[in-house]
């Protein structure tokens, strides 16, 4: 089987389109994500023809659940959303001869060398690097089926991750400050609750509730990596 993780719509239509016996599956995390993300799952579904699957995580129903039972929210083991809710609930899902299919593009060949360097065990096909398709790629693609971007690239964000990341920097959570106070509102109570400061400011760490609005430069802070979203399995 493979297996189909996607977080750019344009992996599903090319692999479906290379490879007869696909599974499309999304680790869900709707619940702390856009409203919009649901309109542009049920969108890519019409688009391909097939629906995608839904893994659900047995133990936390959103990212907060998370938070509140591991006491972490993110640093040098990475984010425990991103564990428990994606890369668990992947693992156990998957099956040893599956061919895993990730929307890593063109432009991100570094992630994919860190990816394969960490997962030694999984059989991956780079379905859009083997194919030049680039991240712009993906958003042309979408346009031309007709399929509208997902509200948060409208809104100027370079992922389309949950709402308020805690892997993001000072900049991207002025922003989140801007479009959504209540979301930042939350989790900078939630830093206090755990104690725990998710982001920098020159160089310090700083609680969000006492981030100067001027700080960081959303433009120039690098991508925000939350793991793979979409697999194929063959």
């Amino acid at each position: 089987m493979v297996l189909m993780w996607c977080r750019f719509s344009g992996c599903c239509e090319t692999s479906l389109r290379e490879r007869e016996r696909v599974e499309v599956c999304y680790c869900d995390t709707l619940a702390s994500e856009h409203p919009d993300n649901l309109r542009f799952l049920r969108d890519v579904e019409a688009w391909i023809g097939q629906p995608i699957k839904l893994l659900h995580s047995l133990f936390y129903r959103n990212i907060f659940d998370v938070f509140k039972a591991n006491k972490y929210l993110v640093g040098i083991r990475g984010a425990p959303c991103t564990t428990h809710m994606k890369r668990n609930v992947r693992k156990a899902y998957q099956q040893p001869d599956d061919t895993h299919v990730f929307g890593f593009t063109l432009d991100e060949q570094k992630r994919i060398d860190r990816f394969e360097a960490n997962n030694t065990a999984l059989k991956c096909w780079w379905v859009l690097r083997d194919a030049s398709i680039t991240k712009q790629d993906c958003y042309r693609i979408l346009q031309e089926a007709g399929i509208k971007l997902p509200a948060m690239y409208k809104l100027g964000y370079k992922n389309n991750n949950c709402i308020g990341c805690v892997k993001g920097g000072a900049g991207y959570w002025n922003k989140i400050r801007r479009d959504f106070p209540e979301a930042f509102d939350r989790m900078a109570k939630i830093e206090r609750e755990h104690n725990w400061a998710i982001c920098r400011s020159k160089g310090e760490p700083v609680f969000l509730d006492e981030l100067s609005p001027d700080a960081g430069r959303y433009n120039s802070e690098p991508d925000i990596e939350c793991g793979p979203q979409c697999v194929l399995a063959t």
